[in-house]
């Protein structure tokens, strides 16, 4: 069975075209193509450029995906889109586009929850069993495991996303989106030297990122104004923009780190598999192996094909979900910018 996948739930516009072999084994990527809308330094990205950005590259994605893959239009079964969450403009742009595809191939249409997306696709990359999930995106963050055929929410950001903050500081540095903020600011950090103090906002499984957030854009306020005449109380060096994100990221990044061990004791799970944006940064990987390699454990990720928003995931998850009979009828073509991963019934799994 072979299914396109379309996902446009954020600035990434991704389109990809999967094999699921019919004796079963793992599945084969056939094209995996993606095109991101970068808006200026310091500036985020409109819902309304966002969706005319993909409403621009969607066809020839499309099209190059298809002739990547090898296959014609004849040979998809089904055609998978990004449901939600995410912002309004870019899903309707393309849940239309599907709708379209969907009516000009006579192919059967099949709604895809985002989250659900990322977790199906970083298990079938990293072959993680059972494990417990952190979803960490510029959108999202929640610490998730599996229970009776539901992704079941275990704690969560009660304001912000990790990465929204993360975006949102790179935009007070005037930091570049090319190729992304977060990156941008990853590499930063590795050149930062001083951790300066930051609030630590974790409440039982959840967290908070909105305080901090304000907390170090009020640093950056105070670098800005005396670059060279703020230097650390113990040290005498310099405080430096770099120092900044090296401070951001290991506060954060250390709140994941409690709340998912928190949840691992709870479930019984030695396994941890990241998956969103933000489970590309190096750090954070690290900071999680070595809470999970204490607990004689591991830690499942992947690289930035597959954790970054993509279609290949879409059309994956999708696919996993036609094969036990789901299809979304024309009517029902919608999108939501609000759809919880635990919303949706996992029938592929016991």
């Amino acid at each position: 069975m072979i299914a396109l996948g379309l996902e446009g739930s954020a600035n990434k516009l991704g389109v990809g075209v999967i094999l699921h072999p019919p004796r079963g084994g793992p599945a084969q990527i056939l094209a995996n193509i993606r095109h991101t809308f970068v808006s200026p330094p310091g500036e985020g990205f409109l819902p309304k450029d966002t969706a005319k950005h993909h409403r621009t590259w969607l066809v020839r994605l499309v099209k190059q995906a298809l002739t990547e893959a090898g296959v014609a239009a004849g040979d998809v079964e089904c055609i998978c889109y990004t449901k939600g969450p995410g912002m309004g403009a870019p899903l309707q742009s393309v849940a239309v586009s599907a709708r379209m595809l969907s009516l000009l191939w006579d192919k059967k249409l099949v709604a895809v929850n985002h989250c659900v997306g990322h977790i199906e696709m970083g298990r079938e990359i990293t072959g993680a069993q059972n494990p417990v999930v952190l979803y960490v995106s510029g959108g999202n963050t929640q610490v998730i495991a599996y229970a009776s055929q539901r992704y079941r929410v275990f704690g969560e950001a009660l304001d912000i996303a990790v990465g929204n903050c993360l975006d949102r500081f790179a935009r007070t540095l005037n930091i570049s989106n090319d190729p992304a903020p977060g990156y941008n600011i990853e590499q930063m950090a590795k050149k930062g030297r001083h951790l300066l103090d930051l609030p630590y906002t974790v409440k039982g499984m959840d967290c908070s990122f909105s305080g901090i957030l304000a907390s170090i854009e009020v640093l950056a306020a105070k670098l800005k104004k005396d670059p060279t005449g703020w230097v650390d109380e113990r040290t005498g060096n310099a405080i430096t923009r770099e120092d900044l994100c090296f401070t951001l990221q290991e506060t954060v990044f250390a709140m994941l780190v409690e709340i998912t061990e928190r949840a691992m004791a709870h479930v019984g799970s030695s396994q941890v598999l990241i998956v969103g944006g933000v489970g590309c940064n190096d750090r954070l990987q690290q900071m999680m192996g070595m809470m999970a390699s204490e607990r004689g454990g591991g830690v499942y990720a992947t690289d930035e094909r597959f954790c970054i928003d993509n279609g290949i995931m879409i059309a994956h998850a999708g696919l996993l979900a036609y094969k036990t009979g789901f299809a979304t009828s024309l009517e029902d073509s919608t999108c939501t910018q609000r759809f919880r991963t635990d919303e949706v019934s996992i029938k592929w799994r016991d």
